[in-house]
């Protein structure tokens, strides 16, 4: 394990923003969107949508703001919403949770994941990821000292190899982080590999953090929540957010649920982190929680088709697509067009063209980022039009910029 003087030069190294001499660098979502921004390009990096969601949720935030919902909410989130995030587990996956004991209300997905980590972490113990893998995982593991190890999710399926996933498990494991769907690949893990993963927890006495951020975003394809499978309830933090279902991403409003003694302590380390936030957001992310079933599958049906349509236009361009099972996110090979290093192409895109996108390597270790070399990250959580004409842009891309 690399020694540091303070625990952020670990979180930094974790997350690949400290280079080889120590100095800190910025993160690739702030350099290529700073580069979009000055060359007024389409950005396709960042995971954010460009339109906001249902008004009527946003006019009930308004609402409390204007009115008495400013001052701290209680530390685990307000009933209602807690009894929102139970009836929402129980609806879609007839998961039954206490809303008293089991659900804790975070500051976004990013804050549970952390508060998760630091909960159970120490210096020395080893957590699992797949890779590539959300920057956030490798910060806070870091932060932890723990020993980040990954399991290589390889083109074209980005499934892991089962022999490779049971080697990464060790006396040392405490914790398996997943990210279902997964962000950035797009791939969704089915019933056969989370029991599999159930199962090496089992053995190995370990915690599984599932972020299922993504969980209502798939394309035909069922979410399967991890805790839903015989064995996992007991050692199984479940975590999603208000932000990717309903297009609400600045609001930060996230959860995590499990069993009572897991949520206590993720709500320990949360009430030093934040305390509570949020509050005139939370009445509103309750009702959107309870929104009709339709909501969430004409959300997914229309996302899906817009996947398709920067699908259609990367292929044009030349590029060989890996067409996503969820999430907002597709993943495109260059190297069909000439282009070996998908980082150097990524910052000469926003002017050469006028497209931003995020090269995979950046969500890998060394090893992996060589693997992932040639893999560039779209995302397509925007309006059509905006597609098409990302899609046009990208068709110049051989020529002009040159492989």
């Amino acid at each position: 394990m690399s020694t540091f003087d303070f625990p952020w030069q670990r979180m930094a190294a974790g997350a690949n923003l400290l280079s080889p001499d120590g100095e800190l660098g910025i993160t690739i979502f702030e350099e290529i969107t700073t580069l979009a921004v000055k060359h007024e390009a389409i950005n396709l990096g960042q995971g954010f949508p460009d339109a906001d969601g249902p008004r009527i949720f946003k006019d009930m935030a308004a609402k409390g703001v204007s009115g008495d919902l400013n001052q701290y909410a209680p530390g685990s989130g307000i009933l209602p919403l807690r009894k929102a995030i139970a009836n929402h587990q129980k609806r879609f996956y007839g998961l039954d949770v206490d809303p008293g004991t089991e659900i804790v209300v975070t500051t976004g997905a990013t804050e549970a994941i952390a508060a998760a980590v630091l909960a159970f972490i120490g210096p020395g113990d080893e957590v699992i990821t797949f890779e590539p893998f959300y920057d956030s995982y490798g910060a806070t593991i870091g932060l932890a000292g723990g020993i980040h190890k990954t399991v290589p999710l390889n083109a074209p399926d980005f499934q892991p190899d089962i022999t490779e996933l049971r080697a990464a498990f060790t006396g040392r494991t405490r914790m398996i982080v997943l990210n279902n769907p997964h962000n950035p690949t797009g791939t969704i893990f089915g019933k056969e590999l989370l029991a599999e993963i159930v199962a090496l927890a089992a053995e190995h006495d370990c915690l599984i953090v599932s972020d299922e951020v993504y969980e209502h975003l798939t394309f035909g394809v069922p979410h399967i929540p991890v805790a839903t499978l015989p064995g996992a309830w007991d050692r199984t933090l479940t975590i999603s957010s208000v932000g990717k279902t309903f297009s609400f991403t600045g609001w930060k409003v996230g959860w995590a649920t499990g069993p009572s003694h897991l949520v206590a302590s993720v709500r320990t380390v949360k009430q030093f982190l934040t305390y509570s936030s949020g509050t005139a957001f939370q009445p509103a992310v309750a009702e959107a929680l309870d929104s009709e079933t339709a909501f969430f599958t004409n959300f997914a049906e229309d996302l899906g088709k817009r996947s398709e349509v920067l699908a259609k236009g990367l292929e044009a361009a030349g590029m060989t697509v890996y067409r996503p099972q969820g999430t907002y996110f597709i993943v495109a090979d260059v190297a069909p067009l000439g282009f070996d290093n998908a980082l150097d192409l990524a910052r000469r895109m926003p002017e050469s063209i006028g497209v931003a996108g995020i090269p995979l390597s950046v969500f890998c270790h060394a090893e992996g980022a060589e693997r992932t070399r040639s893999l560039m990250r779209f995302a397509f959580c925007k309006k059509p039009e905006l597609l098409s004409e990302a899609a046009i842009r990208l068709s110049r891309l051989s020529a002009k910029v040159g492989g």
